[in-house]
């Protein structure tokens, strides 16, 4: 073959190629029209009724998320304030506790006792507990009730067991600390000691349940 003959051949390959690639470029463009004209027709294609059911739906959507995150600012900030509350409230049971200690230490003094002194601080001791308690109430800080009531323990911690053969068995006869709770929740429990029969009592309790068995 003749160099001519490849120039030609060259040129002639070089042509064809740019045409398809023209070709291409011509089918690219007509899908993108076509593409762009079924989006144009689904718009034009859509009543005013859908048009306004899809605006309803999406304000629906978005009323929906910003009542969801309302609630869980309400819901974050109420953890926050009640455990701050909390951790307050039982530090604050100190000052009842230092009162208490402070009678009991006052009482058993030799030397105050069955004076005029003694009595006048005590009675400023009392007036202060009840301001304490008080203040406590109106923030939702009730004490627990225990004396003569069964052990409950959601609300009490047994320390000790004492012989009383006139109470149940578990019957709170003596109370060491005071518990506390804030709303519903337990914010320290009462500290107590609970009833048990003497060890007279149970020996006979079960001399009478043999004797009832014999006969």
């Amino acid at each position: 073959m003749t160099k001519e003959e490849n120039l030609d051949l060259n040129k002639n390959t070089s042509k064809e190629k740019k045409e398809n690639l023209e070709e291409e470029k011509k089918v690219d463009e007509q899908t993108k029209n076509s593409e762009d004209q079924k989006k144009i027709d689904e718009q034009v294609e859509k009543s005013p009724s859908e048009k306004l059911l899809e605006t309803e739906d999406k304000l629906t959507r978005t009323l929906a998320e910003m009542e969801n995150q309302r609630r869980r600012f309400e819901k974050e900030k109420e953890e926050a304030f009640e455990y701050g509350g909390f951790v307050f409230a039982k530090e604050a049971l100190n000052l009842i506790d230092n009162l208490e200690r402070s009678k009991q230490i006052l009482e058993n003094d030799e030397t105050l006792k069955n004076s005029e002194a003694l009595k006048k601080t005590l009675e400023h001791l009392k007036i202060i507990n009840q301001d304490l308690i008080s203040i406590f109430s109106k923030n939702n800080i009730n004490s627990i009730d225990s004396l003569n009531k069964k052990l409950d323990p959601n609300y009490h911690q047994a320390m000790m067991e004492i012989e009383d053969d006139e109470k149940e068995p578990g019957t709170i006869v003596q109370e060491i600390q005071k518990g506390f709770t804030i709303g519903d929740r337990l914010l320290r429990p009462s500290l107590v000691g609970v009833s048990k029969k003497s060890g007279d009592k149970v020996q006979k309790d079960e001399e009478n349940k043999e004797n009832t068995n014999q006969k």
